[in-house]
C-alpha cells in the first residue's frame, strides 16, 4: 500500500480523521479496497477505481453525497473491518512517544532556543508514524490504553466522549510530562475534506519548569471521490514556550500534483535560495526569541530527518556555523503488512503493558485482536458487537439520566481558544498514579493472563445488578456477550 501524508500530535487524532473521512465517503461507491496513492504517482500502483465509474454511477453518487457538502463528516456510516489496522486510535495517539528522547534532551539542555529545536523536532517526528493508510478502530467510550517503557516513561489515554469523539492522554517520565485533549473538526467540500485539529497539546519540561504549547497545521484530503486520493498538510506548525515567550514556526510546504513545493516561494529567500525547489514532506522554519528575532534555522523532511543551524537577526546562518542533523527516521521493517514501525509493533504488544493492566485496555479488544490474527470475519463480528453494546449503554444512561464520567481524566473547566474554535479541556486527575503505587511490588507482566482477560470499558459492570437495554429487550449484563448479539 502506498504512503499518504498524515499529521500526528493531536496529530494522532488527525490521521484517524483523515482515514475516517476518506473511507466513509468513498465507501458509498464500494472502494474500500482501492489504493491511495501519492500525488506524483511515483512508486505506486495506479488507482483504477475512477476509470471503472460510468457517468450515471457518478451522478448517482453525487445524488447521495451532495447534502454532506459543507458538513462535518467524521461520523457518517459504519465502516467495513477490511480497511482497518489492528490498533485503536488511543494506541495510535501513543505513537507520538516514539522519539520521546528528544523531549528528554530538551529538558536537559541549558539553551532555551535549543529546547525548542529538540521539542519541535519531536512534534515533527510523529508525522512519519502517521503516514499509514489503514484506519485505526474508533475507541469505545471508556476505553483506555496504557504503555510503559524501560526508560521510565508511562503513557495513559482514555476515550472521554463518543459524540463528538474525544480522546485524552497523559505521558510522563523524569524529564517531561505531556497532556493532550484531542478532537477533530472536518468539512466536506465535494471531492475533498478539510480536517482541523481542534485540540490542545501541552508539554512541561520539568528541570526548567517550562510549558510548551503545540498547534499543528490543518490538513486537506484531496480527491476523496474521484481521481488519486492524496493528503497534504500545508501551513505552519507553531510551538510556543509559554514560560519565556519564545516560539518556533515550522512551515510545511504544500504539494502540487507533481509532488513539488508550491506557494510561499520567497518565504526563506534570504537563506540564499535554500527554500527554492522544496519538495514533498519538506519543512523549513525558525526559532524566534520573545522579541521575534530569528535565533535558529530549522530545515528538513518529516519522512527523513531534521537539522538546525544558528542564525543572525536577519535569518542568515552564523559564520562558520554548520547545519547539524538532530533527528533521523529509524529503520522500519520491510514488507510489513500495515507499514508498522518497530515502535508501533511494541505499542501493540503486551510487552509494553504494565504488570496490572486495566481491563479497558485497547490491546484486549476482541475485534482488534482478531484482526491482528488475520481473522477478518471474527473481527467484523466483534466490532459490531462492541458497537451494539456501546449503543445499549448510551440508552441506559439516558434512562437513568446519568452522564458518562471518565475514570482517569476530568474536565478542567477551562475553555481553550484554538484557530478553529473553542475546546473544553480535560486534565489528568492523578488517580492513575495512586493505582500504580498500590500495585504489588515485584509484580511482573503475565502475557497469558492478559490474553484471558475480557475487554471491559463499560460504565455498568458485569455484577448482574445493572441491566443493559439491548434493542427492545432488557438483558442482564452478566449474560454472555454472544447472547447479547443473538438477542438483537
Amino acid at each position: 500500500m502506498s504512503t499518504v501524508v498524515k499529521p500526528g500530535g493531536l496529530l494522532s487524532s488527525i490521521s484517524s480523521g483523515i482515514s475516517n473521512c476518506r473511507s466513509k465517503v468513498r465507501s458509498y461507491i464500494a472502494t474500500e479496497h482501492s489504493e491511495v496513492v501519492n500525488p506524483d504517482g511515483s512508486n505506486v500502483e495506479q488507482d483504477e477505481t475512477a476509470s471503472r465509474f460510468k457517468v450515471e454511477e457518478r451522478e448517482s453518487l453525487w445524488t447521495q453525497v451532495h447534502n454532506y457538502i459543507g458538513s462535518d463528516v467524521s461520523s457518517l456510516i459504519t465502516l467495513p473491518v477490511t480497511i482497518f489496522e489492528p490498533m485503536s486510535m488511543l494506541q495510535k495517539m501513543a505513537e507520538i512517544m516514539e522519539y520521546s528522547y528528544l523531549l528528554d534532551k530538551a529538558d536537559q539542555c541549558e539553551d532555551s532556543s535549543m529546547k525548542l529545536v529538540y521539542a519541535s523536532t519531536w512534534a515533527v517526528s510523529v508525522y512519519f508514524a502517521y503516514a499509514r493508510t489503514w484506519k485505526p478502530f474508533n475507541p469505545i467510550l471508556g476505553e483506555t490504553y496504557e504503555m510503559v517503557d524501560k526508560n521510565g516513561l508511562t503513557f495513559l489515554a482514555e476515550q472521554v466522549s463518543h459524540h463528538p469523539p474525544m480522546g485524552t492522554a497523559h505521558a510522563e517520565n523524569e524529564h517531561f510530562s505531556y497532556d493532550v485533549t484531542s478532537k477533530l473538526k472536518t468539512k466536506f467540500l465535494g471531492n475533498s475534506v478539510d480536517v482541523f485539529p481542534l485540540g490542545r497539546t501541552r508539554v512541561l519540561l520539568k528541570k526548567s519548569n517550562m510549558v510548551l504549547d503545540l498547534v499543528p497545521p490543518p490538513t486537506k484530503v484531496h480527491n476523496v471521490l474521484f481521481g488519486r486520493t492524496w493528503v497534504d498538510s500545508p501551513g505552519d506548525m507553531v510551538m510556543t514556550n509559554l514560560t519565556t515567550g519564545e516560539k518556533v514556526v515550522l512551515y510545511f510546504h504544500p504539494c502540487n500534483w507533481f509532488g513539488k513545493r508550491l506557494g510561499r516561494a520567497l518565504s526563506f529567500g534570504r537563506r540564499k535560495g535554500k527554500s527554492q525547489g522544496r519538495g514533498r514532506n519538506d519543512i523549513d522554519g525558525f526559532v524566534y526569541s520573545k522579541d521575534g528575532q530569528p535565533k535558529m534555522i530549522m530545515t528538513g523532511n518529516w519522512a527523513k530527518s531534521m537539522s538546525y543551524q544558528p542564525c543572525n537577526a536577519d535569518g542568515e546562518p552564523v559564520e562558520r556555523a554548520q547545519l547539524k542533523e538532530i533527528w533521523r527516521v529509524a529503520d522500519v521493517p520491510k514488507g510489513d503488512k500495515y507499514q508498522y514501525t518497530h515502535f508501533a509493533h511494541t505499542i501493540n504488544s503486551f510487552d509494553s503493558a504494565p504488570p496490572t493492566l486495566l481491563a479497558s485496555d485497547s490491546r484486549l479488544r476482541p475485534d482488534r485482536y482478531a484482526l491482528e490474527r488475520g481473522d477478518v470475519s471474527s473481527a467484523g463480528f466483534e466490532k459490531s458487537r462492541l458497537e451494539e453494546r456501546q449503543r445499549a449503554e448510551k440508552k441506559l444512561r439516558e434512562q437513568k439520566r446519568q452522564e458518562f464520567v471518565p475514570r482517569w481524566f476530568k474536565m478542567s473547566g477551562e475553555i481553550a481558544p484554538t484557530p478553529w474554535g473553542e475546546l473544553e479541556v480535560y486534565e489528568f486527575n492523578g488517580k492513575y498514579h495512586k493505582r500504580v503505587e498500590s500495585s504489588p511490588a515485584g509484580h511482573t507482566v503475565n502475557v497469558d493472563q492478559f490474553r484471558s482477560m475480557a475487554f471491559d470499558p463499560w460504565q455498568f459492570g458485569a455484577s448482574g445488578e445493572q441491566n443493559v437495554v439491548h434493542g427492545s429487550q432488557v438483558v442482564p449484563v452478566s449474560v454472555e456477550p454472544t447472547l447479547l448479539v443473538a438477542a438483537s
